[in-house]
């Protein structure tokens, strides 16, 4: 009721169309059709997994220009370019006559899906309206939140009736046809907004740390993020196999399926009781849920019990982390300047989500499964005890030592 009162219910609910079709278009589906991809290739799936490992590497490292970009021009209009860009990118991928085109496809694609997913999104709902950003964020991720439980049925259905490289051409179509008309609206809704500049800087969120503070708490807090981020990779990259051969068998693939409803009841539970915790609070939240149950997983390994606990704590940690990768930086930094500060701690968390992967995979072969869960899990606790450093830090006013 509150986002209908606050007038804002056309732009979270455009916004999370856009957000389902750009995440389960440009990368749920990946790993459905990634099979076909190699086969079609001559390739062998490792390889394919290695280009879009890359691909996410460089999209990270793309995220700071972006977010400086979303500053200078806007972050609607940054989703609307992304979408014609998307779409361009599907195509280049659905022709590409070799490996190596395809490999410049997919790292296009990646670059492109930074301007058109969450972090261009949360911009733009900070752009529109700073007061109601935080609890329109969670409004949003609660609505993305069913990407994967929509493309991932959609894909593997399509592959049915039609090819890889033709999945990628109706793909395209929908970023330009739905995604693009959607964030010129939401652009223009924006420009009417900066047209009323004096009545919007009223509006302006002050973080809650000091200028002269900001260097030292953005290390922190892109650290936190990175680890949590490189953490959470790790294990979605293997959670189905890796079930499996802790002895779960079939039912590997139904508790790995929770991890979805997880995150969006986290969402929901944020909805309705999150007003009451403060975003470093929220941020700590997930970074215990999530340790948790890697730890509980570690414990317990074949036991079904502690897989479910692990997966359904893993996904409330990974949906409310979602929602503190918008939040905190402005509950922290401000709504001025939001674009680059989140552009700089998105590089820094999907430049090591993109190495986790192999990392843990290598842990894995090395070291076994329990051992590189533990491993895992003391990494996050890293992550954590930075996010409580910021909390206790604001509580007493200062910020962490560097």
């Amino acid at each position: 009721m509150a986002l209908v009162r606050s007038g804002h219910a056309g732009l979270v609910s455009a916004l999370g169309i856009t957000q389902v079709i750009g995440y389960g278009t440009l990368y749920y589906s990946f790993s459905i059709l990634a099979p076909q991809i190699a086969s079609d290739l001559s390739i062998s799936l490792e390889q394919v997994f290695g280009v879009f490992s890359l691909s996410l590497f460089v999209g990270g490292l793309s995220a700071t220009v972006i977010g400086r970009q979303m500053d200078k021009i806007g972050a609607a209009t940054v989703l609307t370019i992304g979408s014609v860009l998307s779409a361009l990118t599907l195509v280049l991928c659905a022709w590409s006559p070799s490996v190596a085109i395809f490999a410049v496809g997919i790292v296009l694609l990646e670059v492109s899906s930074g301007m058109v997913q969450y972090q261009a999104a949360f911009a733009a709902l900070v752009e529109n309206d700073p007061k109601t950003a935080p609890r329109n964020i969670t409004y949003l991720t609660l609505i993305g939140g069913f990407a994967s439980t929509i493309f991932w049925p959609i894909s593997a259905s399509l592959l049915d009736f039609i090819t890889w490289r033709e999945i990628f051409l109706v793909f395209a179509a929908l970023n330009l046809a739905l995604c693009m008309p959607l964030h010129f609206w939401i652009m223009r809704q924006g420009k009417a907004i900066r047209a009323n500049g004096v009545q919007r800087a009223r509006e302006h969120v002050v973080g809650a740390i000091p200028l002269e503070k900001r260097r030292r708490a953005m290390l922190v807090v892109s650290a936190a993020f990175a680890i949590l981020g490189f953490t959470l990779a790790s294990i979605l990259a293997h959670m189905v196999p890796m079930l499996g051969t802790l002895g779960l068998g079939t039912a590997a693939v139904v508790v790995g399926a929770l991890f979805g409803p997880a995150q969006v009841a986290s969402r929901l539970i944020n909805m309705v009781f999150g007003s009451r915790l403060s975003p470093p609070t929220l941020a700590v939240i997930s970074a215990a849920l999530m340790v948790g149950g890697i730890v509980t997983l570690g414990i317990t390994g074949n036991s079904l019990a502690g897989a479910v606990a692990f997966a359904i704590c893993l996904g409330l940690g990974s949906g409310i982390n979602s929602i503190a990768q918008g939040s905190l930086p402005l509950y922290l930094f401000g709504s001025e300047g939001y674009g680059a500060v989140t552009g700089k701690m998105a590089a820094a968390r999907l430049a090591a989500g993109a190495a986790a992967p192999f990392a843990f995979a290598a842990a894995m072969g090395q070291l076994g499964i329990e051992m590189s869960l533990f491993a895992t899990a003391a990494l996050g606790v890293i992550g954590m005890g930075a996010f409580i450093s910021v909390a206790m830090s604001i509580k007493r006013g200062t910020v962490p030592a560097e």
